[in-house]
Protein backbone atom coordinates (compact mmCIF):
# COMPACT_ATOMS: atom_id res chain seq x y z
CA UNK A 1 0.00 0.00 0.00
CA UNK A 2 1.35 3.45 -0.86
CA UNK A 3 1.75 6.23 1.62
CA UNK A 4 -1.21 8.58 1.68
CA UNK A 5 -1.04 12.28 1.08
CA UNK A 6 -2.81 14.92 3.12
CA UNK A 7 -6.45 15.13 2.25
CA UNK A 8 -8.87 12.51 1.07
CA UNK A 9 -8.78 11.88 -2.66
CA UNK A 10 -10.75 9.58 -4.95
CA UNK A 11 -8.46 6.91 -6.32
CA UNK A 12 -7.86 6.77 -10.05
CA UNK A 13 -7.67 2.96 -9.88
CA UNK A 14 -10.97 2.52 -8.05
CA UNK A 15 -13.84 0.38 -9.29
CA UNK A 16 -16.70 2.93 -9.21
CA UNK A 17 -15.49 6.54 -8.91
CA UNK A 18 -12.64 5.39 -6.61
CA UNK A 19 -14.36 6.47 -3.38
CA UNK A 20 -13.81 3.25 -1.42
CA UNK A 21 -10.18 2.90 -2.50
CA UNK A 22 -9.52 6.57 -1.71
CA UNK A 23 -10.96 6.17 1.78
CA UNK A 24 -8.98 2.96 2.29
CA UNK A 25 -5.72 4.60 1.26
CA UNK A 26 -6.33 7.68 3.41
CA UNK A 27 -7.28 5.75 6.56
CA UNK A 28 -4.80 2.92 5.84
CA UNK A 29 -7.50 0.21 5.77
CA UNK A 30 -7.86 -2.75 3.48
CA UNK A 31 -9.85 -1.88 0.35
CA UNK A 32 -11.78 -5.13 0.82
CA UNK A 33 -13.11 -4.06 4.23
CA UNK A 34 -14.06 -0.56 3.08
CA UNK A 35 -15.97 -2.02 0.14
CA UNK A 36 -17.55 -4.62 2.45
CA UNK A 37 -18.77 -1.85 4.78
CA UNK A 38 -20.08 0.15 1.81
CA UNK A 39 -22.03 -2.86 0.50
CA UNK A 40 -23.32 -3.64 4.00
CA UNK A 41 -24.58 -0.04 4.31
CA UNK A 42 -26.17 -0.37 0.89
CA UNK A 43 -28.03 -3.52 1.92
CA UNK A 44 -28.95 -2.41 5.44
CA UNK A 45 -30.01 1.17 4.71
CA UNK A 46 -31.73 0.57 1.45
CA UNK A 47 -30.59 1.33 -2.04
CA UNK A 48 -31.21 5.09 -2.30
CA UNK A 49 -29.73 6.50 0.94
CA UNK A 50 -26.43 4.65 0.49
CA UNK A 51 -26.28 5.43 -3.21
CA UNK A 52 -26.93 9.12 -2.61
CA UNK A 53 -24.25 9.18 0.10
CA UNK A 54 -21.78 7.43 -2.21
CA UNK A 55 -22.47 9.80 -5.11
CA UNK A 56 -22.20 12.79 -2.79
CA UNK A 57 -18.80 11.51 -1.59
CA UNK A 58 -17.73 11.07 -5.23
CA UNK A 59 -18.68 14.68 -5.97
CA UNK A 60 -17.06 16.14 -2.86
CA UNK A 61 -13.78 14.20 -2.95
CA UNK A 62 -11.15 15.54 -5.35
CA UNK A 63 -9.51 13.07 -7.75
CA UNK A 64 -6.10 11.80 -6.74
CA UNK A 65 -3.24 13.81 -8.29
CA UNK A 66 -1.57 12.10 -11.24
CA UNK A 67 1.89 12.97 -9.96
CA UNK A 68 2.80 13.05 -6.26
CA UNK A 69 2.62 16.50 -4.68
CA UNK A 70 5.99 17.51 -3.29
CA UNK A 71 5.56 21.10 -2.09
CA UNK A 72 2.97 23.40 -0.55
CA UNK A 73 2.84 25.49 -3.73
CA UNK A 74 2.03 22.42 -5.80
CA UNK A 75 -0.67 21.46 -3.30
CA UNK A 76 -2.25 24.92 -3.49
CA UNK A 77 -2.19 24.85 -7.29
CA UNK A 78 -3.71 21.34 -7.40
CA UNK A 79 -6.42 22.24 -4.88
CA UNK A 80 -7.29 25.36 -6.86
CA UNK A 81 -7.30 23.40 -10.11
CA UNK A 82 -9.37 20.53 -8.71
CA UNK A 83 -11.95 22.84 -7.15
CA UNK A 84 -12.30 25.15 -10.16
CA UNK A 85 -10.49 24.35 -13.39
CA UNK A 86 -11.88 27.45 -15.06
CA UNK A 87 -10.50 29.72 -12.29
CA UNK A 88 -7.09 28.02 -12.44
CA UNK A 89 -6.98 28.42 -16.22
CA UNK A 90 -7.99 32.09 -15.92
CA UNK A 91 -5.27 32.68 -13.29
CA UNK A 92 -2.63 31.14 -15.59
CA UNK A 93 -3.94 33.18 -18.54
CA UNK A 94 -3.72 36.43 -16.51
CA UNK A 95 -0.19 35.56 -15.43
CA UNK A 96 1.02 34.87 -18.98
CA UNK A 97 -0.82 37.90 -20.33
CA UNK A 98 1.11 39.99 -17.79
CA UNK A 99 4.37 38.42 -18.94
CA UNK A 100 3.46 39.07 -22.55
CA UNK A 101 2.78 42.75 -21.75
CA UNK A 102 6.17 43.06 -20.03
CA UNK A 103 7.94 41.49 -23.01
CA UNK A 104 6.06 43.77 -25.41
CA UNK A 105 7.11 46.86 -23.38
CA UNK A 106 10.75 45.70 -23.39
CA UNK A 107 10.52 45.11 -27.13
CA UNK A 108 9.13 48.61 -27.63
CA UNK A 109 12.02 50.13 -25.67
CA UNK A 110 14.69 48.13 -27.49
CA UNK A 111 13.25 48.79 -30.96
CA UNK A 112 12.51 52.49 -30.41
CA UNK A 113 14.44 55.20 -32.21
CA UNK A 114 15.71 56.68 -28.96
CA UNK A 115 17.34 53.39 -28.03
CA UNK A 116 18.94 53.17 -31.45
CA UNK A 117 20.32 56.74 -31.15
CA UNK A 118 21.66 56.09 -27.64
CA UNK A 119 23.38 52.93 -28.86
CA UNK A 120 24.95 54.81 -31.78
CA UNK A 121 26.15 57.67 -29.56
CA UNK A 122 27.77 55.28 -27.07
CA UNK A 123 29.80 53.54 -29.77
Amino acid sequence: MKTHQRGIYRSRQGAIFGVCRGLAVHFDFSVFWVRFIAIALLVLSGLWPAMILYLLAALVMKPEPVMPISSQGERQFYDAYASSRHEAAQRLKRRYDGLEDRIRRMEDVVTSREYDWERRLRS
